[in-house]
């Protein structure tokens, strides 16, 4: 029979009568008891009465009794961990059992007893286990140091266990050196910090040596030990690649998936050049092959896997097209990932074959797989120009067929055929407006309206096809309802004297009728350019498009360098680095690849850093009341938007300080951190009398004990426009925070109440992180210190100047309005330095029209001076080298958006004027990046 009938019991009772059992003096009366216990604790009954009762039953030589006696300690030591202190004793004998099963058992139980109490009784035990003669014993010793570590990380560090495990690498047993290196990479995961796994090419030997002797799972743990190495030359990183290779033809996929990694990441050092370089790119290509024909939950990881080494390296498996062709009975999401692979291999040599493929997966019944077949057309003729004709005459069949989700799907990619080869297939637009009543689909109509505005010269009846889109405004989607405004703007400037009254009837919908600030913001643009300054309105809204390119949705190239060394786990699944999906307190370090030393191949732009998480809580807002707001055609201030509140930090002082920066910087108190420098804001709001000789005081205000500048206080509201209340700030930023230290004084004779603040929105999507702060009523004559925490996810527009930002201070007396200049280096980010060969790629890669040169006059610095006062305020120096007697500073910054600027300066010893050229992808900040340079140089 049987262990089945332990769970079907359900007796009143039955504690008591299994407390008899358990204590009884025959062993099989006592085993079943433990079997009947370990079942009821297995359906979550409560059974830890029981506790002392089982324990006793740890004294004997039966191990499937022991097994079970430990299995039940392991689940009941953390509720009863008095109790658990019993077992103890037990431990340390049966660590000395002449049975290796047993000291295994003993000392793998003592790992999983999360019981603070208990661990230090378990060290001498554990020590003895991991010198064991036998090897099953150590392997389960070294696993224990691990999950030792992870209740009491400083005993096992004082203990001297880390120091043995990394005796274990050099193991005679190969499964011991897998536990140990596995032990090891878990702890250095967990303290990203500690140089744990300090590899060395006589260890990598040994892990190489061990790797062919191992179970499957210490394959994979030596094989991700392997992938963290960074070889020292390329001659070493072929002899590894040599020894992993066999690895490929693995019967295990996870095994495959960490050989690839391996491989991946050391051919980045092998010279493109080399015989073996391009044996290893054939040898790649089957074992990646054989996993799709695994079932079909292997193929979709496979298949993300292969995604990501497809754009890493297409070179692979560009002969194997076929194989990601879609079989009739594969699951969607393998389907859908099948065919992003197709089109990512589609090259001219197999463009007919991929064609005739897709054009077979349009006539499917699976909807959404006919729509992203026939957007995979389009894309192959975005990517492969040579195919682009054939391309547009399938989707034109495809349109024929009159499917209604076809024909949209067509539409959608059309319009980007169009913005990639213009003026080449505008003869189809007679056969797409045919097709206009069908659409019902908010991305096709918006399409097809594209289409329409883009080419209203060429389309005789276009004024009557938008207005009849126009009939059903209110009903459309916004994206429709934008495209629409601006598909009649433009026929409007194209044919002005027909189409007056139709601009006139939208610019009517979408400012008077209309709810969203969207499509009232345009609208209320496009009203003011026609009223004020047609020729304007033109070139703005007719402006010459870029060209767009097939590879909008690659993954930008240094996340796509740090997911491959990634392959084989989640991270690779979901296209996302660990640090976005995983909580809690472990440190998640950024993996990247070796720095390719054969060969200097260019890389992209560096990766965008993605925007903070939002958080729940919004801060208190002006209310939007008509009255106070004005006219908003006769506004030059938009709704503002808050951002999500950080944690606030107000400073209040009844009397004004005349320090400027606040006590806190004179002092230097315990929690005193020095902020980054701040460039001067302009004093837009002040009366003519205080010009730049005012801002540009020092006198006025003390700088903080570093070399990083916060300029002083400046006056931004002045009291007499601001029916009394003037409102002085600047801007500082400290360690990754930005704030605007503002002084609020009431020069009326009324006291002020109930402030709050908003941004109109900006270039960089300043935003308050919290509301405005005044703890108590503002009295005639007082002053208050504020500092008010931003944050930069608010809504973004680009403003002129770029750093300009428009204020709104509300109370209980009025609104006021204000502008201000920001310093740009408020927004220089702490993670700004890049890799020496990213920068040196990136330079390369930013085209040459997009580089800026400045002077930087009357600077009395050196180099190293230079060099030490930008870093503190987050630009950063990459490389330094003398040309002829010339320092040369090669400095990398990020902004808060993501946008990496490159910088070489220029220091002639003895000549006060530095040379500044800025290289960026934006070249429009580059100004106020010098700006930026020269105010920290000089203050």
């Amino acid at each position: 029979m049987t262990d089945s009938k332990y769970f079907t019991t359900t007796k009143k009772g039955e504690i008591f009568e299994l407390k008899a059992e358990l204590n009884s003096d025959k062993k099989e009366k006592k085993k079943e008891a433990v079997k009947k216990v370990i079942a009821s604790m297995t359906v979550g009954k409560d059974v830890s009465a029981l506790f002392p009762d089982v324990v006793n039953c740890m004294q004997t030589d039966n191990l499937e009794l022991k097994k079970l006696v430990y299995l039940y300690l392991m689940n009941y030591a953390k509720s009863q961990p008095d109790m658990a202190i019993m077992a103890v004793n037990t431990f340390v004998k049966d660590c000395e059992d002449p049975n290796p099963l047993i000291r295994a058992l003993a000392v793998r139980t003592m790992g999983c007893i999360r019981v603070d109490k208990i661990t230090e009784y378990l060290c001498e035990p554990l020590r003895k286990c991991l010198k064991d003669e036998d090897p099953y014993v150590r392997k389960t010793a070294a696993v224990c140091v691990a999950k030792l570590h992870d209740i009491n990380a400083q005993l096992v560090e004082d203990q001297g266990f880390l120091d043995t495990l990394k005796d274990l690498i050099s193991d005679s047993n190969p499964m011991v050196v897998a536990n140990a290196v596995a032990a090891l990479s878990e702890i250095a995961e967990s303290h990203p910090s500690s140089n744990l796994l300090d590899l060395n090419p006589q260890s990598i030997n040994k892990l190489l040596t061990a790797l062919n002797e191992c179970t499957e799972w210490g394959q994979i743990f030596i094989l991700d030990c392997l992938a963290n190495y960074t070889p020292k030359d390329d001659r070493e990183a072929q002899s590894i690649c040599e020894r992993v290779t066999p690895r490929l033809s693995h019967a295990n996929s996870a095994v495959v998936l960490s050989a690839v990694k391996v491989l991946m990441k050391f051919m980045e050092m092998l010279s493109k050049d080399l015989d073996y370089y391009g044996t290893l790119l054939k040898k790649l290509a089957p074992p990646l092959v054989t996993l799709l024909s695994a079932e079909p939950e292997l193929q979709y990881v496979a298949l993300r896997n292969i995604n990501l080494i497809v754009q890493k390296r297409p070179e692979i498996l560009k002969h194997e097209m076929k194989v990601f062709f879609v079989k009739y009975n594969d699951p969607i999401y393998v389907k859908l990932e099948k065919l992003d692979i197709m089109i990512r291999l589609a090259s001219q040599a197999n463009i007919a074959q991929v064609l005739a493929e897709l054009k077979e997966y349009a006539t499917e019944v699976d909807v959404d797989f006919v729509r992203k077949a026939v957007r995979a057309i389009g894309r192959c003729a975005i990517k492969v120009e040579q195919s682009a004709e054939r391309c547009v005459s399938t989707l034109l069949d495809l349109i024929q067929t009159k499917v209604n989700y076809v024909v949209q799907e067509a539409i959608v990619v059309i319009k980007d055929i169009f913005r990639k080869y213009p003026n080449k297939y505008e003869s189809v637009i007679a056969t797409l407006c045919e097709n206009l009543d069908s659409l019902d689909e908010p991305e096709a109509r918006a399409a097809m309206i594209w289409i329409v505005g883009e080419y209203a010269e060429r389309i005789d009846n276009a004024d009557e096809l938008l207005e009849s889109f126009l009939e059903g405004f209110h009903d459309e989607s916004t994206q429709v309802q934008l495209q629409l405004l601006t598909a009649i703007v433009k026929l409007f400037l194209k044919k002005p004297t027909e189409t007056q009254e139709l601009v006139q009837q939208v610019l009517s919908l979408a400012t008077q009728d209309s709810d969203n600030p969207d499509l009232r913001d345009r609208g209320y643009i496009y009203w003011r350019l026609l009223s004020t300054d047609p020729v304007a309105a033109k070139e703005v809204v007719l402006a010459e498009k870029p060209l767009i390119s097939e590879e909008t949705d690659l993954i930008e190239p240094t996340l796509l360098d740090e997911l491959i060394c990634y392959i084989g786990t989640l991270a690779s699944v979901y296209h996302k680095p660990p640090s976005a999906f995983v909580e809690g307190g472990r440190g998640v370090v950024h993996k990247s690849l070796p720095p390719r030393t054969a060969s200097n191949e260019s890389t992209e732009s560096p990766e965008t850093a993605p925007a903070g998480p939002p958080s729940g809580e919004q801060p208190d807002v002006i209310p939007a009341q008509g009255d106070l707001l004005g006219d908003l055609l006769n506004l030059d201030l938009g709704p503002p938007v808050s951002g999500p509140p950080l944690a606030t930090s107000s400073v209040q002082m009844g009397a004004v300080d005349l320090l400027g920066g606040g006590l806190d910087s004179l002092i230097g108190g315990p929690n005193f951190v020095t902020p980054p420098a701040a460039a001067v804001p302009a004093n837009l709001g002040a009366p003519m009398g205080s010009g730049l000789s005012d801002l540009f005081d020092l006198t006025s205000g003390v700088g903080t004990l570093s070399g990083s500048y916060v300029a002083p206080k400046a006056v931004w509201l002045p009291a007499m426009k601001a029916k009394g209340l003037e409102i002085s700030g600047t801007f500082t930023r400290q360690v990754g925070s930005i704030s605007m230290d503002l002084q609020l004084t009431n020069k009326a004779l009324q006291v002020m109440t109930d402030f709050a603040i908003q941004f109109n929105r900006n270039s960089f999507g300043l935003a308050p992180a919290a509301p405005l702060q005044v703890h108590a009523p503002l009295s005639p004559n007082q002053t208050v210190e504020i500092s008010l925490p931003l944050n930069t996810v608010g809504s973004v527009m680009k403003m002129e100047p770029l750093n300009n930002l428009q204020v709104a201070v509300k109370n209980n007396i009025d609104v006021f309005y204000f502008s201000t200049l920001y310093p740009l280096h408020i927004l220089f980010v702490e993670d700004g330095k890049m890799e020496r060969q990213m920068f040196l790629a990136t330079w390369k890669d930013i085209p040459n029209e997009n580089e800026a040169q400045f002077q930087i006059r009357d600077c009395p610095l050196n180099a190293e001076a230079a060099s030490s006062r930008l870093q503190s305020s987050n630009i950063f120096t990459v490389a330094k080298r003398n040309v002829e007697g010339q320092d040369m500073l090669y400095q990398s910054l990020k902004l808060t958006n993501g946008i990496w600027v490159l910088a070489e300066l220029r220091i002639q010893p003895g000549n006060p004027n530095f040379m500044l050229s800025l290289k960026c992808r934006a070249p429009e900040v580059s100004p106020h990046v010098c700006q930026a340079y020269e105010t920290i140089l000089k203050n």
